[in-house]
């Protein structure tokens, strides 16, 4: 590839690049894409316009085949009148549309020849086309994934540890307040429970008497 073909498959890279919305080295593939369909329609143009000379060639040969039977029918027919001068035009015509028949015959061959050339053309760019395509597919997930990369290593570069540690430790400072308060409570409510313990198991005098004299009644 030349210097300005270069320069211009860069210069359409940047400009379809902007309207895909793509990234530089997929919208590199994407213009080279595009410049293989261009060549694949230009071929199939042609490829048309060879079909359409074949078949102008075609319609020639059958039209000299017709004339030269013409000339041999004719020239019999002026030997059968014995009209010989008649019977040699027609003999010397039949012989000149022979030899152009035979060219356009050869040129029918060579014709088909260059058609089956730029068939095998236009299969070939199909082909490295879908190669391409492929490879795009496959390009195209690894720039995301090598975007995406990027971008979680602008995201970590950027991520300030030490407010993370010092939001930590706050956290922690306030789950051990927490913890203290709770623990300051069940101590403040721990003597209360102990004479409320005590109370429940204070006898008085009355309860103890009646007790002894029932347990003597019972001896």
């Amino acid at each position: 590839m030349g210097i300005f073909k270069r320069l211009k498959t860069i210069t359409m890279a940047e400009v379809n690049g902007l309207l895909d919305g793509l990234e530089d080295p997929i919208a590199m593939l994407n213009e080279y894409s595009r410049e293989f369909e261009k060549e694949i329609t230009k071929g199939q143009q042609a490829l048309a316009r060879q079909i359409f000379v074949e078949k102008k060639q075609a319609a020639l040969i059958s039209q000299t085949k017709a004339l030269v039977d013409k000339r041999t029918r004719q020239a019999k027919l002026a030997i059968e009148q014995g009209e010989e001068a008649i019977a040699k035009l027609a003999v010397q015509e039949k012989l000149n549309q022979e030899k152009t028949l035979q060219l356009y015959v050869d040129q029918l061959e060579s014709l088909k020849g260059q058609t089956q050339i730029l068939v095998e053309k236009i299969d070939q760019l199909k082909e490295t086309y879908n190669q391409l395509q492929q490879k795009k597919i496959l390009l195209a997930s690894r720039a995301n994934v090598a975007q995406s990369m990027k971008q979680i290593q602008k995201v970590t570069v950027s991520f300030n540890t030490d407010d993370v540690a010092r939001g930590v430790a706050r956290a922690e400072e306030k789950i051990l307040l927490m913890e203290a308060e709770v623990q300051a409570g069940n101590q403040f409510a721990a003597p209360l429970a102990q004479i409320d313990t005590a109370y429940d198991r204070y006898v008085s005098d009355e309860e103890l008497n009646k007790e002894l004299e029932k347990i003597k009644s019972e001896l």
